[in-house]
Order: C-alpha cells, then structure tokens, then sequence
C-alpha cells in the first residue's frame, strides 16, 4: 500500500473554514477566484498522497447553499481549439462537462463569460452552442486602459462596458477550463458594478500551488513550477509579504507582477487597500494538510520526472520549444533526481534492448515490475497490461487471455472492413476482446476484474505512444512516461 501524506479531511475542514472566514470579513459577497481544476486534479494527487482529487467539489458541496458558479473561457482558446493536455480535449469540452458535473452534484451554475472576445467567428459558434442548451452567456471583450490606465479601467469606459452578471448568493465561485481565461479580469468587473449598485462585495483567491506556507525550494512547489514551464509561471518569495510582515512566503511571477495593479484597482474600488500582498489575498489552507513531509517530498520529485519526460514528449511532437525542455531537465536536476529514479524506466529501456522492439514496464502496487514488447499481433501497451492482470490475478504466463483466433478476427475487420494499415491490436482493442472472452471464460473475466488495482501504478514506455493509448492509460489511473523517441511504425 503506497504511503500517504496528506489529510484530506483536515484539508477541507480548514479550507471550507477560511474561506467562510473571507466571506464574513467582507459582509455581502465574495467573489472568489478559483485556479486549478474542480475535478480530477490529478498533479496534486500526485504530489500530496492523500489528496483527493475532487476534494474541490467536496469544499463547494459544503457552501453549496452559499454559493453559486461562474466559468470563464477566453476567446482565443476557443478559436485555437485549445486542449486540455491531462485529457486530451478542448477547453470548450472540458466547460461543458465541469457545468454538467458540477449540476449533478446540486450546485449553482449562474453562466458563461466569453471573455477577450474580439469577435472571433469560434466563439461566436461556442456562444450560440451554449445559448442553444439554454445558458446564460456574457460577453467581455479587453479592458480599456489594463493594465497602467486606473482611471479608464474603474470606470464605465473600463469594467463598466462589461455587461452585470446579475448574482444572489455570497459566495461567487468563478473557475474555468484553463488557466488564462480571465477570471480576476471577471471578479473585479463584477466588483466594479457592485459598488455602483452599493453592495459591498470582496475578492480573493484560491489556488492550491505554489503552497504559500512551504519553502521556495520544496520539491511541491518546484513540481508546480515545471508542470507551468510551458506558460513561464517562476515561483519567487512574495517580497510584498516579507516587507509587509517580515514573513516569507511563496507565490508565483505573474501573481507578484500583477499584484500593484490589483491593489490600486480594488483601492479605488472599495476605497481602502484590503490587501498588502498577493499571499494576503489566497485562502489556500493545502500546507497545513500536510502529514509526513518526507513522503510529500518524494513524490513531488517522482512527478518533477513526469514532467520531464512530458514536456521532452512535447518539444519533439513540435508543442513546446527546446527552452521549456531545459528548463523542466534543470529543476529536476536541481533536486538531485534523474530520469532513471523513475523504476519504471531502466526495466522498460532492459526488455527494449534484449527485444529490439519498443517496450513498456508497469509496476505493480506490491513493486514488482512486468513488461510488454511489440509483437508480431500486439501492440506493448496491450502486451503489458495483459501481462500485469495476469501476474496480478496469477495466472500462469503460457496461458493466453485473448486466442490467437480473437485477435486473427480483430485484425481481419481492421485490415478488410477499415483499411487499416497496421497489423496489431492495440490496447483498445485488447480490451474489447478481453471483455468478449470474459462472458464464456471464467478465468479472464476473474484476470480483467485486476484491472481496477493498476489505478495509481506507475508506467514508462521507451516510445511515444498515440493518443488513444495515453488515453486509456489515464482512465485506468496509471501514470505513464514516454521516452522522446517516435514509433517505427
């Protein structure tokens, strides 16, 4: 059983208590800036074992009387067609299933903001979509004046040419699908017609990382950093805090540079300074959760690994530059970790070398490790999943789960019926058949029953592997890594 370090009760006791406490020392209403997902945030998982990683939704099923949901999506991720790397769809996709989710656990969705909106014909089309299911949807294009002008930007030439999202409850959480979407631009407009309409409403935000309370250095925060190598986040001590309180804390580059900004419009708006520094304005309670540092430690330097090989991945797919690369291979350098503290690494590299075929290693929860190759009717993906259900349900390794008869038919509708050029079954299809034989064959119906033990385990392939097998990786919860090398077929 793998070592926990974190409480997550604790967690969402302290949490859901510090941000009644923000509401209460505003009065009226809070709007709340939520960064990070509501749902399967599985990088913290992963750095604080204990972590759920829909405690989010357990915090807001606790104000869930108090509260209701604003999302905001930016325009020019919708007109990229922006995806979301953890799940492989888009940011228009990821909003409609957090608004679906979220309402079948009873909570409040009150609308959509489109925000950056410089009519882009995606949006647009996204707009309508939404209207079409019966959403409220507004519209914000950029701030007039943002980010130096204060006095156009508090005003009705600034967030007053954003249109009032009429709100009821005080408690406005507003989230979105990815970072960079305009949330605080949303919360301080929102702000702004607060005021005229004389309610006294505040901001704050929550954001899980950097963990304000941990050194600059921890491997959690430095894990955080390389997982937004990509969009330049730099943890730095918030120097606003240490000159304010002679205290150290930690936040990130972007919260810092933007923070004077911040405080002259919320000054100008509630005509005091509420806030002397960006750590000032979280409520993120993650650090008091912690149980057993050494554990944390370590698996946030398992992930730093995981990032490396993603973003290595990601520069020879032509989705990340060289720079981004480095900088992830040098903050994992700086942890005194390698590519080979991965155990999955080195076994997958060993059977690769021996075969001459591209190999996959997966450890089992008892940290035994088991390998698949490429052969000549399967793909590794399928081949180490099958074996590890087999090792985990003891079954003999001669005996075969799927007959060479099944994966012949798989193989003859793909070559006949689809024109697929390949000659294997891949892990999909593996499955499938897996799942036929399971009805009449006790003994794969008993090994497929294993697969539900492999969420969490860890997996290294010594080639990048196409989307739809990365896929079922991720919905099986097993934590792949690819060596940068592209398939020979």
């Amino acid at each position: 059983m793998k070592k926990t370090g974190f409480d997550n009760e604790l967690y969402v006791k302290k949490q859901t208590e510090n941000i009644l406490k923000r509401i209460d020392a505003f009065g009226n209403k809070l709007y709340l800036e939520f960064g990070g997902k509501l749902f399967d945030d599985l990088h913290a998982a992963r750095v604080l074992p204990g972590f759920d990683p829909n405690v989010k939704t357990k915090i807001l099923r606790n104000l869930k009387d108090k509260l209701e949901i604003i999302f905001c999506i930016g325009a020019p991720a919708i007109e990229k067609n922006k995806i979301r790397a953890d799940f492989g769809i888009t940011y228009g996709n990821e909003l409609l299933r957090l608004m679906r989710n979220l309402r079948e656990l009873g909570l409040k969705i009150n609308s959509v903001v489109i925000t950056q909106y410089n009519e882009q014909p995606a949006a647009d089309m996204f707009r309508k979509q939404l209207e079409r299911k019966g959403e409220k949807v507004y519209i914000h294009k950029l701030t007039k004046g943002y980010p130096n002008d204060v006095d156009t930007i508090v005003s009705d030439e600034g967030y007053g040419a954003n249109p009032y999202i009429e709100t009821t409850r005080p408690l406005v959480v507003v989230n979105a699908p990815g970072p960079n979407s305009g949330k605080l631009a949303t919360c301080l407009s929102q702000l702004y017609h607060e005021y005229k309409r004389g309610v006294r409403a505040g901001y704050a935000k929550y954001e899980t990382f950097p963990v304000w309370n941990l050194p600059l250095k921890h491997p959690v925060n430095v894990a955080y950093e390389a997982a937004t190598a990509d969009i330049d986040d730099r943890n730095m001590i918030d120097y606003f805090h240490l000159e304010a309180y002679g205290v150290s804390a930690v936040n990130y580059n972007r919260d810092l540079e933007v923070f004077p900004v911040v405080k002259n419009i919320l000054s100008r708006i509630l005509g005091n300074s509420v806030y002397k520094s960006p750590t000032d304005m979280g409520v993120n309670m993650a650090g008091y959760a912690i149980t057993d540092d050494a554990v944390v430690q370590e698996a946030a330097k398992q992930e730093i690994i995981r990032r490396y090989f993603k973003t290595y991945n990601e520069y020879k797919q032509g989705k990340a530059d060289l720079d981004t690369a480095h900088r992830v291979e040098i903050l994992m350098k700086d942890m005194g970790v390698n590519a080979l503290d991965r155990t999955t690494v080195a076994p997958a590299r060993a059977k690769a070398a021996e075969c001459g075929h591209s190999s996959v290693a997966l450890e089992l929860p008892d940290g035994s490790i088991v390998t698949g190759r490429d052969k000549n009717n399967l793909y590794a993906p399928a081949a180490v999943i099958i074996n590890a259900i087999k090792a985990l349900a003891k079954i003999d390794d001669k005996i075969k789960l799927i007959t060479p008869d099944a994966i012949d038919a798989v193989l003859k509708v793909k070559r006949e019926a689809l024109k697929s050029k390949t000659k294997k079954m891949n892990l999909e299809e593996a499955l499938i058949a897996l799942s036929f034989s399971a009805a009449t064959n006790p003994t794969v119906e008993f090994a497929l029953g294993k697969l539900e033990l492999l969420e969490g385990c860890e997996a290294h392939s010594t080639v990048m592997l196409p989307e739809s097998s990365l896929q079922i990786f991720r919905k099986l919860g097993i934590n792949l890594t690819c060596d940068p090398e592209f398939s020979g077929e």
